[in-house]
């Protein structure tokens, strides 16, 4: 694996550290007192109302970041993985709930602790120093080129899996997904684990939340999933905010399995050619981490129409007194923007702010005290074609009831 992203894990926690007090001194409380001057008093009942979309970032509608953990912190997470128990760690995707990887038992914990289809696979998270040829039959030339551009970073490779890793990670497949990730508080803790093991020590992490529910973009998100039960790595706000992209190469071509951050495009540019996509119906394609129809959902009642479709059932909402939640493009919300009886919140425009805001959000309105939340159906582009994904199977996951 390439070295040039690579810090060591006590120079990537020294540089989140520093960063850290950057942002509380200097420029940084600067910027934070002009922030504020605009903002609810902390702890006021308009500053709770606030979903993350209005609040201006997903983190500021969340617990504020907490320190950087240490290496003391790293390494007690570390030797946890090392006995088999669960951590739960940030990513730049979202947090994962990882547990060692060649451990049967570690991985049938986490499948428990989520209630997760112990034939649904994990993704298995490597240090930068980690050697995927480990874990794999064979690496193509074209998984090393993804490697060489994309790692660390949101990109999950599906490979042939090495005849020494347990199924149990693959929930029973031949393959094995990995993914190098770039946050340095999962760069730290993976290092620290790998060396307990030779170098090749691997976490597999699903998202930390319960199955088919919303991913957790803040520690707070996987204590509000389960409490005290799990130790968590605060690492602050995911910056990607969606889980990575998935690409299967264990087939002789690419194929799209999961859209994220890194698009068709991007990957087109590496290969020469673009990535198949999933259109459904492709019987042989491996099974993958968040890909079942229904997926990433909350607790309450979601649709996703076009925008006059929309006004149809605010309409109908209107009429008889139902308290709903409008998540559309300031541009195309009109008179509902103000509407009695509309909680309303202004998307943005740009699809990868969109995707760093959609889980907070999607969590904030469950706590809004609405029957259902309505959300205008984005452009069917490439360029939304992650947030469509994930705004699809959170919708699908209420057809059903409709």
């Amino acid at each position: 694996m390439p070295d040039r992203n690579h810090q060591p894990a006590d120079d990537a926690l020294a540089a989140a550290q520093r960063a850290e007090r950057e942002a509380s001194t200097g420029a940084g409380a600067e910027a934070g007192a002009q922030a504020d001057a605009s903002a609810p008093p902390r702890g006021s009942d308009a500053e709770r109302d606030q979903t993350p979309l209005q609040a201006g970032s997903h983190a500021a509608s969340e617990a504020p970041r907490s320190a950087v953990p240490d290496a003391a912190q790293i390494e007690h997470a570390a030797a946890l993985l090392d006995a088999g128990e669960l951590v739960a760690f940030p990513t730049e995707t979202v947090y994962g709930l990882g547990g060692d990887a060649e451990s049967p038992e570690a991985v049938a914990r986490i499948y428990a602790a989520k209630g997760r289809p112990a034939n649904h696979p994990v993704i298995v998270h490597l240090a930068p120093h980690g050697d995927p040829q480990y874990w794999v039959e064979h690496l193509p030339a074209d998984a090393q080129r993804l490697i060489d551009a994309f790692w660390p970073g949101p990109l999950t490779l599906i490979l042939k899996r090495a005849a020494h890793i347990p199924a149990a990670v693959s929930g029973g497949q031949d393959s094995v997904g990995l993914r190098c990730p770039s946050h340095p508080v999962a760069q730290a803790l993976l290092d620290a684990f790998s060396a307990r093991r030779g170098g090749h020590g691997g976490v597999a992490a699903p998202s930390a939340n319960r199955f088919g529910h919303v991913s957790p973009t803040t520690a707070q998100h996987v204590r509000d999933e389960f409490g005290s039960a799990i130790h968590v790595l605060d690492g602050g706000a995911s910056d990607v905010g969606i889980e990575s992209t998935i690409v299967d190469l264990s087939r002789g071509f690419p194929a799209l399995l999961r859209p994220g951050h890194v698009t068709p495009q991007d990957i087109a540019d590496v290969l020469g050619e673009m990535p198949r996509l999933s259109d459904g119906s492709d019987a042989s394609a491996p099974r993958a981490s968040g890909t079942l129809k229904a997926h990433y959902a909350p607790r309450t009642p979601l649709a996703l129409l076009p925008f006059d479709a929309l006004e149809r059932v605010l309409s109908a909402a209107q009429l008889a007194g139902e308290r709903v939640a409008l998540v559309a493009r300031a541009s195309r919300a009109g008179r509902w923007a103000d509407a009695d009886g509309v909680h309303f919140v202004a998307a943005p425009e740009d699809p990868h702010a969109y995707a760093r805001d959609l889980y907070g959000l999607l969590r904030a309105l469950d706590r809004a005290d609405v029957a259902r939340i309505l959300i205008e159906k984005l452009p069917d582009t490439i360029e939304w074609i992650a947030v469509n994904d994930r705004l699809g199977r959170a919708a699908a996951a209420f057809e059903a009831l409709e």
